[in-house]
């Protein structure tokens, strides 16, 4: 039940932020409300008229002071417990500094009054938040609609009966039973029944996938139409699911450079500014006399240089460019690497179940005269159908059609040839040329790439047939999509012989191709890649295998395959595709440049901004209203801007 507890919790917690945030947006609306009242009436002279031209300044004073605290009493709470704890410098206590000092300046005699500004600085910077706050929402509404991807419960069947138990609580071989309407609790495969599984929270895809009896199954999947019995490969904590909530959950943990240097610079940044307003107030007073004028843009600055746009919105873009690729079913484990696959200029591919499908089909069938194509498959076919080889199952899935195991008598195996059976009496061989020569047959050679199966029956031959790993549908479009977005070089590494090899580049378009490679030697090439990248540009490795787990770690960005890539690939990767498109890869790239582009844009704007009216209030052409525009105007029109890193097409 631990699991059960655990969700119950953060359930729990999460609606209390809810109720939280509402209290919060329901007292600034007040706030505001009061603010305008009070405004009104003493621009307008009501104020002046009730109480007299003295009373109307201290009538003021107070009726301001209301919405002020109501809005910014947390904002004091927080500036002065920071303060007792050694860490004052930040933006709740520039906010409180300025904003009391502003009410203050009602002590000094000969100056015009500032409790409206005081004020509307308070309220306008809880304004900023509460956009903040709305920001942050929106751009975990991906994430955290992924995060409800966790089952609540699977129905285990045990000695015929069917009990609802905790995902934990269900082993490796357990059969579980999936009504229509519920998820996949765990990954596993289907021994009864057919279905349509919706995998649109998994992979983006909206197009449900079929599955029927002998399919895998993952978890997080939610179940269309028919009822699925599915055997369990996998423990709750391994499976797809688990992974996934795991790699969502650590993702905000890894931060990316631009994103460590806007915390490290707002640390300097704050005390220095600090600094220079206490400077400016001290030293324009005791130079000229005029202590309120001078206090007052030591005030000012203090508002301006409130660091908010940095802070708040350089980890919103990072966080709306992490939830927009989820909405294409790509998981960034962390801003780091959104940030170094921006920079990506060369991208390393693995062949097999990444550029390829990974499965053995059938693509030529050559008959010899006096046969036909579908007589030479069912012969190679019904030879083949005691067999489990990978290339017998692409033949026996060409043919199509049942097999008559009765056909078949005295079938065999030739180890490293092929083989031997009598189908319908006569003797069939299937195999390479060994099998060929070693009966004395001549077999011909073929121009089509691939592994060639040849036919002979009754010592004569009778064709051969052509079988491949298939390219993969979106692959041609990757590397193309990749060249079009700047990628200098694509490069593929491979087990795989070289005729293979050259044949897949040369129809994808690849710019560099090595064949029959070890795992070790995949990773001598890359280290050889890597040693021609220049500082500021990075490589990435496309694999989904377990012995590409050294290149993915090795690799500057480690990009896997997550729907049928292995454990060891995703855990060794920083993005994981899940749905097996390497055509994404082009568009996780067009995030990661389009958020590093929200991201300077935010960064350069605020600080130029900043740096106008910061000189503007040390030389007393800017107000507390200019102020707050610096501040929160310009914290507002950055957090909106990181908000397009969460729209993908």
């Amino acid at each position: 039940m631990a699991a059960s507890k655990q969700a119950d919790a953060k359930k729990k917690k999460k609606r209390r932020k809810k109720e939280s945030q509402q209290h919060k947006t329901r007292r600034i609306l007040l706030a505001l409300a009061i603010f305008a009242v009070v405004y009104a009436a003493d621009e307008f002279g009501a104020l002046a008229a009730l109480f007299g031209e003295p009373g109307a300044l201290y009538a003021s004073f107070v009726l301001y002071l209301v919405p002020f605290v109501i809005a910014g009493h947390d904002v004091l709470q927080k500036a002065w417990n920071n303060i007792r704890h050694g860490k004052a410098f930040d933006e709740s206590f520039l906010m409180a500094v300025a904003t009391l000092g502003a009410f203050a300046m009602i002590f000094f005699p000969d100056t015009d009054p500032h409790m409206a500004e005081g004020a509307a600085v308070m309220l306008f910077y809880q304004v900023g938040e509460l956009f903040q706050a709305y920001a942050v929402g929106k751009s975990r509404k991906s994430i955290a609609d992924m995060m409800d991807i966790a089952p609540d419960y699977a129905n285990v069947e045990r000695e015929g009966v069917l009990t609802q138990v905790d995902p934990d609580e269900v082993n490796v071989g357990d059969f579980i039973v999936v009504k229509p309407g519920e998820r996949v609790p765990i990954d596993g495969v289907v021994t009864q029944g057919a279905s349509q599984l919706d995998t649109a929270a998994l992979t983006g895809e909206s197009v449900p996938r079929h599955v029927e009896e002998g399919a895998d199954v993952v978890s997080g999947c939610i179940n269309m139409t028919g009822v699925l019995h599915i055997r369990t490969t996998k423990p709750f904590g391994e499976s797809t699911v688990s992974r996934i909530l795991e790699l969502v959950e650590n993702a905000s943990e890894k931060k990316a450079k631009t994103e460590n240097f806007i915390t490290r610079f707002a640390r300097v940044y704050t005390p220095a500014v600090t600094g220079a307003a206490v400077l400016l107030a001290l030293g324009g007073g005791l130079l000229t006399g005029a202590w309120s004028d001078w206090i007052l843009r030591g005030l000012t600055l203090l508002v301006v240089s409130c660091p908010c746009a940095l802070v708040i919105s350089v980890p919103l873009s990072f966080f709306g460019g992490i939830g927009g690729a989820s909405q294409i079913g790509v998981l960034v484990k962390g801003s780091n690497y959104l940030e170094a696959l921006s920079e990506v200029d060369t991208v390393v591919f693995d062949k097999t179940g990444t550029l390829t499908n990974g499965t053995f089909e059938v693509v030529a069938t050559h008959p010899a005269d006096g046969q036909t194509e579908a007589g030479l498959l069912e012969l190679a076919a019904h030879a083949e159908s005691f067999s489990d080889h990978p290339i017998a199952v692409s033949v026996k899935r060409a043919y199509g059609a049942d097999l008559n195991e009765a056909r078949v008598v005295e079938a065999g195996e030739e180890s490293g040839h092929g083989v031997h059976a009598k189908v319908d009496g006569r003797e069939v061989l299937v195999g390479n040329n060994k099998l060929m020569r070693k009966h004395g047959i001549d077999a011909p050679t073929c121009d089509v790439v691939g592994t060639i199966l040849h036919v002979a029956v009754d010592g004569a031959y009778a064709g051969h047939i052509v079988i491949a790993d298939t390219v993969k549908d979106d692959a041609a479009q990757t590397i193309a999509d990749l060249h079009a977005a700047g990628i200098r070089r694509c490069v593929m590494l491979t087990g795989d012989r070289e005729e293979v090899a050259a044949d897949v580049a040369g129809r994808l378009g690849l710019d560099e191709c090595h064949a029959q490679l070890l795992p070790a030697d995949k990773i001598e090439r890359v280290e050889g890649l890597l040693a021609s990248e220049s500082d500021k540009r990075k490589l990435a490795f496309v694999g989904d295998g377990i012995n590409d787990a050294p290149v993915l770690t090795r690799a500057d960005v480690g990009i896997a395959m997550g729907a049928m890539g292995s454990d060891a690939a995703i855990e060794a990767a920083d993005i994981v595709l899940m749905d097996d498109k390497p055509s994404n890869i082009a568009r996780a790239m067009k995030v990661a440049r389009k958020t590093m582009g929200i991201v300077w844009q935010n960064i350069v704007f605020a600080l130029a901004v900043k740096l106008i009216i910061l000189v503007l209030a040390a030389i007393g052409m800017a107000n507390m209203w200019l102020a707050v525009f610096g501040d929160v105007g310009v914290a507002i029109i950055a957090i909106l801007n990181a908000m397009r890193a969460m729209r993908v097409k």
